[in-house]
Formats: C-alpha cells, sequence, structure tokens
C-alpha cells in the first residue's frame, strides 16, 4: 500500500501561513499541519484546526529562529539579548551536550511547548523540529521522554532517498547534508525503536521552499510503497513576518491545490491521511 501524509510546516507563524492551510486541507492534497505554539498566529492556528477536524496536527518543537515559550529569564542561555533563541546551530548544540545547566533549560523549554500544545485541547497528531532540530541527539532525547507524557506516537526522522530525488531532479548535495544524512537515520531508529511510526522516507529537504506543481507530480508519480510523509511551506503570500527569503510560498500552495495533483494521488490508488490514521491501525494511539 502507498500511505501519503502531506504536511505543512511553520503552522502558526503567520496568518498568510494558517490561511493556506486551511486552504489546501479542505481544497487540496494537505492532511497534516506542524504548530508552532509561540507563533505570533499560534492562536489563530488553534482556531482553523478546531474547524479542521480532519487535518492532523502536529508540534513543530521550535528551538532556532523563534521565541520560546518559557520567560526569557527562565531560559538565558537559550536566548539572545532580544529574548528570541539563538542562531547559532551549532554553538547551541555544543552547549546542549555538554553544559548540564543548558539541557536543564532545554528540557524545561520543550516541556513547556508540549504543555502550550496540550492547552489547545487539540488532539497531538506528531511531533517534529523547526530547522530539524531533533536529529541533535540530547533533543531526540528529551523528545522522547518528555513527549510520552502528552501522548507522543509519531514523528518525523528527515531521511530523504536521494536517490529518487536525483532521478527527477539532479540536486547537489552539500556537506551539512552529507552530516545530516547519518543522524537523520540514527533518529529514525531510535525513535522506531521507542515504538513510535516514523515514515519509511521524507520528502521536502533538497527542494524545501520550492515544491512546486511539477516537482510534487514527480514525486507523486515515483512514490513506492510504504509509508511517505512530504512536507511544504505553503503560504498564500511570498513574504511575511518571519518567512525565508526566496521561498516560493504561493508556488507551494499552488502545488498542494493542483487538480493534476490530486487525480494523480486517486489514479496512483495513494491513500491520502494523518500520522493518526497510522497509528490507530497500529495501535498506537490512544
Amino acid at each position: 500500500m502507498k500511505r501519503l501524509i502531506v504536511t505543512s510546516d511553520d503552522f502558526g507563524v503567520a496568518t498568510a501561513v494558517n490561511e493556506a492551510v486551511e486552504q489546501a486541507h479542505t481544497r487540496g492534497i494537505l492532511t497534516a499541519a506542524s504548530l508552532m505554539v509561540a507563533g505570533d498566529a499560534a492562536a489563530d492556528a488553534v482556531a482553523r484546526a478546531k474547524r479542521l477536524p480532519t487535518l492532523g496536527v502536529g508540534l513543530h518543537l521550535v528551538l532556532v529562529e523563534g521565541r520560546p515559550m518559557l520567560p526569557a529569564a527562565q531560559v538565558p542561555d537559550l536566548v539572545d539579548a532580544t529574548g528570541h533563541f539563538r542562531t547559532n546551530m551549532v554553538l547551541a548544540g555544543v552547549n546542549f551536550f555538554f553544559r548540564p545547566s543548558v539541557r536543564r533549560q532545554l528540557a524545561a523549554e520543550i516541556k513547556a511547548q508540549f504543555a502550550a500544545f496540550a492547552a489547545t485541547g487539540l488532539p497531538l497528531d506528531h511531533v517534529n523540529a523547526h530547522k530539524h532540530f531533533h536529529l541533535h541527539p540530547t533533543i531526540a532525547g528529551l523528545i522522547l521522554s518528555i513527549g510520552r507524557r502528552y501522548g507522543l506516537a509519531a514523528a518525523r526522522a528527515p531521511v530523504e532517498p536521494m536517490d529518487m530525488i536525483a532521478a527527477i531532479e539532479p540536486v547537489p548535495q552539500t556537506l551539512a547534508d552529507r552530516i545530516a544524512a547519518p543522524y537523520a537515520r540514527g533518529v529514525a531508529r531510535r525513535f522506531r525503536a521507542a515504538g513510535l511510526v516514523v515514515p519509511d522516507r521524507v520528502l521536502g529537504l533538497a527542494w524545501s521552499g520550492h515544491m512546486t506543481t511539477e516537482r510534487v507530480r514527480a514525486l507523486i508519480a515515483a512514490l513506492p510503497p510504504g509509508l511517505t510523509e512530504l512536507y511544504c511551506h505553503p503560504a498564500t503570500k511570498d513574504a511575511y513576518p518571519g518567512s525565508a527569503p526566496g521561498y516560493a510560498y504561493r508556488a507551494e500552495l499552488a502545488a498542494l491545490l493542483d487538480p493534476g495533483v490530486r487525480a494523480l494521488v486517486a489514479e496512483r490508488d495513494i491513500h491520502l491521511g494523518r500520522f493518526a490514521d497510522v497509528t490507530r491501525k497500529e495501535g498506537l494511539a490512544a
């Protein structure tokens, strides 16, 4: 069976993203969204999600390029002078690993974000992290230990099949890509060993911010059996507070709404769904 979860990241960062999530779910192929609980438009995202009971909403854990849930004074080693998370992920990762006081702050912030999600009343469909920071072993471990208290049953491990991508359109791999790949495979093994549902493959890394209609069609046409997650960044505007320069947000929304994409999903007998549809089937969800 070919099963496909189509996820929007950054749900709650801005109204333009929330609008796109609602449109892509009600009129397109989007099945899930990952919520930034401290995002500027998080309340709007939650209100929309409660009108969309078939949308699988998960936690998009933010530990870089955003604000913490906790007051800055409680996580001083995680934030800069403006109260935002530090942007140097390498330095932050070293501190997480080697400094117990920083790990305690990190654990408190992760718990606060899980608790904030629980307070929305939405079922927790899945968990992932902004910039895939959960590839860091300390963060992955805290997600497991804390997330279980909040019903965690599924998570993303960004293992992208580059042979599949290259057959469609060659993409040069950077040194960072090569370094991240083994960590992604390790996180996948760790999460599965803990009993979480993890996709067999994830699509969206190589063309992040540029998942055009042509690329989405090609990926769906080449989709192998098993569980695949395709993640993207749709929005109704190409520029909004917090947007990434150069990302084609509206083009990604158009791809999710494209009638040809929807027709191809039907023709290939691809089963669209949420993580919860998989976890319930396998008896992993409450």
